[in-house]
């Protein structure tokens, strides 16, 4: 336990030791991008800014052209009178009662974080608050307080010396804004810290000054990078209902595919109105409405949250099964989209891509993007148009992530635009062995195998419209994703809909998506691999081409990872990611869970879900041995997951342990 106010004061006189100059009383203006930062006082010019105003971090954000979505919520807490608590005791949390308490100079202060909070708009906040309060308000406080004095009775004769009611700054998920802007070089932003500003203050500042001394991230920071907020999450009405909502969240159970309830409906697709008479459940990714799962008639579609199997699990099985058995449709228009264009652009985008996109047109290539040290920046496909017209296709929830990688690696002098036209395409995906024969009906064009292999893409007729089909796959069936401009979406839809009764059709949501592709490994970026993974520990170096002309970013950082395979026993490398199959079917795996290895942890699950074709859960993770992961390795090994304290017998594979040959998706 330590007291805020003198860790800052010594912080501050530490950093007056080491050189730097401090300027305080002043209130910053309009930053002046080209020199630096315009105060009352004066000039001061930076290479590098960094926003750390708290509260103020939006305002600030805003003078610079930089969004930082941050909303104040009143934050209340009590301070009893003297009742001679020990200072050794510990700090008590109670998250179903929604308080905290700790002890204060004998005193007790106890604080809440309940599940609707009071957001405070930043115009009734004087700019010259400074250590200040607001109004009392009892009514408010009053239910976290008898929840305070029926877990400590102590409460109930105890004197109230203070009432503390002041400003805390949420961001819209509970967690901490860093990184450099996408949309400022060298503008940095650290805030956002959630009510968890003390304890969080050392990591934070530790690695954003090594992000900013490096030019990256220490360690795999995306859960707070800067650039997984869109621009519409800087809205005010959308911050302060979320915040309603984010301040209990601190408290609340953790359940997994927990879905907020606050500033919903900001991103439909043009099919959202006809999956949701349908019986779609949605869930939430950066604003977007996805339909997760189908309810059948006559259920609710609602979550009933558990860390056992949810309610929506048979419903999810048999989207699932579709999908392997006959043909399932998903709406996949949440994929970010962008087209670059130019006579550099294949140049340009075949030195970000790790993978040789100097391909013929009609051509879609898997590939990932690397920094320079090999790790994974992004996992998506780019498809060639035409001579000089690209298209990338990546998840969602990295648009302004991918946008901005590259943005920043494409050279001042190069002759290529970037266009983001998510917004303007919808997606039908239309997987499933019966997927041929069903999309037969609705066009001329032939789908053939010889006609239209796997990995192309043709614009064809379809409904009355023409759309640009791609012959790719994230369920591991035979499939085509199909691309249209967003008005002539929903005759497509309903066309599919009326074909698809003779085949089987069923309507699916991202949970079979996702069981879907963890029976393929299918890796998915963020979870499975991020920035300090490379494609070779990832099993990916089947995409990346070494010998391509000029080579490309990450290229020298990969060859010296090959280099060191040298150096283990096996030949391999000491760390790789690992496909396991639960032997138990009941426990379920989400993420995280730890990897036992002959009663050692070598790692854990960066994925987990039930696949419903193999029978048991399946999950992810990357394994770590001395002397290479090797298949003999693995096979000479047991393996446990570890599941709520218990551990589980898994069987390990470098495989999928679906169709390991794919040969399914070239049906």
């Amino acid at each position: 336990i330590f007291e805020n106010m003198r860790v800052c004061g010594i912080e501050t006189k530490n950093a007056g030791t080491s050189g730097t100059r401090q300027v305080s009383g002043v209130k910053v203006e309009v930053p002046s991008l080209g020199s630096g930062e315009a105060s009352e006082l004066k000039t001061i010019s930076a290479e590098i800014v960094v926003n750390c105003a708290g509260l103020w971090g939006h305002q600030v954000g805003e003078m610079a052209g930089v969004n930082v979505p941050l909303h104040a919520a009143e934050h209340f807490y009590i301070v009893t009178e003297n009742i001679g608590l020990p200072s050794t005791l510990p700090v008590l949390r109670d998250p179903s009662g929604w308080i905290y308490a700790k002890e204060d100079a004998g005193k007790m202060l106890v604080g809440c974080f309940e599940p609707k909070s009071k957001p405070r708009p930043l115009n009734t906040i004087p700019e010259d608050f400074s250590f200040g309060q607001f109004e009392e308000d009892w009514e408010h406080f009053e239910p976290a307080m008898l929840n305070a004095m029926h877990r400590i009775p102590k409460l109930e004769d105890a004197g109230i010396h203070t009432f503390f009611n002041g400003p805390e700054s949420f961001t819209p998920d509970d967690r901490y804004i860093l990184g450099e802007a996408p949309e400022l070089k060298n503008f940095y932003v650290a805030a956002g810290l959630n009510s968890i500003g003390i304890q969080s203050a050392g990591g934070a500042g530790k690695v954003l000054s090594e992000w900013i001394v490096n030019g990256y991230p220490p360690i795999d920071l995306w859960d707070a990078d800067i650039r997984r907020f869109h621009s519409f999450q800087g809205n005010s009405r959308y911050l302060k209902e979320r915040t309603e909502e984010s301040l209990g969240l601190l408290y609340a159970m953790h359940w997994p595919f927990r879905q907020p309830e606050t500033s919903r409906g900001v991103r439909k697709s043009v099919l959202h109105d006809r999956l949701e008479k349908t019986g779609a459940c949605f869930g939430e990714m950066s604003g977007w409405e996805r339909a997760n799962w189908f309810a059948p008639q006559r259920t609710e579609a609602r979550y009933e949250y558990s860390y056992a199997r949810q309610n929506w699990f048979e419903a999810s099985a048999a989207e699932h099964q579709a999908a392997r058995e006959k043909v399932a449709l998903f709406d996949m228009s949440s994929f970010a989209k962008f087209v670059v264009q130019g006579r550099d652009a294949e140049k340009v985008l075949n030195r970000i891509c790790a993978n040789d996109v100097a391909v013929p047109s009609g051509k879609a290539v898997y590939t990932s993007w690397l920094n320079e040290r090999g790790g994974i920046e992004s996992d998506l496909t780019v498809t060639r148009l035409q001579e000089n017209v690209f298209l990338v296709v990546t998840a969602g929830a990295s648009q302004i992530r991918d946008l901005a990688w590259l943005d920043k690696n494409i050279p001042d002098d190069a002759h290529v635009t970037v266009t983001d036209v998510t917004s303007g395409y919808a997606v039908l995906s239309v997987m499933g062995p019966e997927s041929r024969n069903l999309l037969s009906k609705l066009t001329p064009d032939d789908l053939s195998n010889e006609a239209f292999p796997f990995g192309n893409a043709q614009e064809i007729e379809i409904g009355y419209a023409r759309a640009l089909a791609l012959r790719m796959t994230y369920v591991g069936e035979l499939g085509w994703e199909i691309y249209a401009p967003t008005e002539f979406a929903q005759d497509i839809y309903d066309k599919i809909l009326a074909a698809g009764t003779e085949h089987g059709l069923k309507l699916a949501g991202m949970h079979a998506l996702n069981s879907l592709r963890m029976e393929k490994a299918f890796r998915h970026w963020g979870h499975d691999i991020v920035d300090e993974d490379t494609p070779l520990e990832a099993g990916l170096g089947f995409a990346v081409k070494f010998d391509k002309p000029g080579g490309f970013i990450g290229r020298e950082a990969l060859m010296r990872q090959k280099d060191e395979l040298s150096k283990t026993k096996s030949g391999v490398l000491k760390k790789r990611l690992v496909q396991f199959a639960l032997e138990n079917p009941e426990p379920m795996l989400y993420h995280n869970e730890p990897i036992w290895c002959n009663n050692k942890i070598v790692g854990d699950l960066t994925s987990g879900m039930y696949g419903h074709t193999i029978g048991t859960c399946l999950g992810m993770g990357y394994v770590s041995h001395e002397d290479g992961v090797s298949k003999e390795f693995l096979e000479s090994s047991v393996f446990e997951i570890e599941v709520a304290g218990e551990r589980y017998g898994a069987r390990p594979s470098l495989r999928a342990f679906y169709d390991p040959k794919s040969k399914r998706v070239r049906m």
